[in-house]
């Protein structure tokens, strides 16, 4: 039986669907071992964003603890997902200094000053290769930020089917690479198949490069809503596998472990 879980969930606290215990019993029936909470924290919020500042955490943080103590047949872990910007690095770690957290997945949605899965219309008029191209260097700086332990749906510029025209192997060669070297993990992210890609993030093709260059991996969901937790977990673990993966990574306390699956 595979050990599964699914980190990268979205509740209430942010723009998520329902209120974290609501995903509790969809998990266990789903078949995870562990479910984990990580509701967007945003440096840099706009008005009405739904996204967490530091109030906002204190009590997400208090909630997910005491919906631990209650839940026992499944594990239930503490993590947030940290949009990253370059030259905020520091702010950043003094915000999650102190905070009790199994994990930090780390994202990047702004490039440019606009979100790049926020409207088709951010794509207009911009070249593609370059655009690919500048997304990667910013998701290799997350990386190398120390600041995270799990990289989220890197790839996530192709989440409208815009597609660069050169050769993306040097992009996912370079970035695996840097992943490697800074010790954190990769997502495979599901929830690229409810959006206009409709597939997985990141693009399969290139999910080999990742396990020649010994970068660790996780399955997750992204799921916003109870129904979509685990969702095309079956189907994404068969493509890692394929892909020569035969370990995956899990966290407690932000120390990780790998796992045969």
């Amino acid at each position: 039986m595979i050990y599964k879980t699914d980190y990268h969930i979205h509740t209430s606290f942010s723009d998520g669907k329902s209120a974290p215990g609501d995903y509790i019993d969809p998990a266990i029936k789903a078949g995870l071992q562990e479910i984990g909470f990580s509701d967007h924290f945003n440096l840099i919020r706009q008005e009405h964003e739904p996204t967490m500042g530091h109030p906002e955490s204190i009590k997400y943080l208090d909630h997910i603890n005491k919906l631990k103590s209650r839940v026992s047949d499944i594990k239930v872990r503490t993590g947030l997902e940290v949009d990253y910007f370059p030259g905020k690095e520091d702010e950043i770690r003094d915000l999650l200094s102190g905070m009790e957290l199994d994990y930090v997945i780390g994202s990047v949605h702004y490039l440019d000053g606009g979100g790049v899965d926020e409207s088709p219309d951010f794509y207009n008029g911009r070249e593609r290769d370059m655009l690919f191209r500048a997304y990667f260097d910013v998701i290799a700086s997350a990386v190398s930020s120390g600041l995270f332990d799990i990289i989220a749906h890197l790839d996530l510029i192709r989440i409208f089917g815009f597609l660069a025209t050169d050769n993306q192997e040097p992009l996912y060669r370079r970035l695996a690479k840097i992943l490697r070297e800074n010790d954190v993990v990769f997502e495979v992210n599901t929830n690229g198949r409810n959006k206009p890609i409709g597939d997985f993030y990141p693009d399969r093709r290139f999910l080999h490069i990742f396990s020649e260059e010994n970068v660790s991996v996780c399955i997750n969901s992204d799921a916003h809503m109870p129904e979509r937790v685990g969702q095309y977990f079956d189907e994404a673990y068969e493509i890692i596998r394929k892909a020569g993966f035969r370990e995956m990574a899990v966290f407690k306390n932000r120390k990780r472990e790998l796992i045969p699956f």
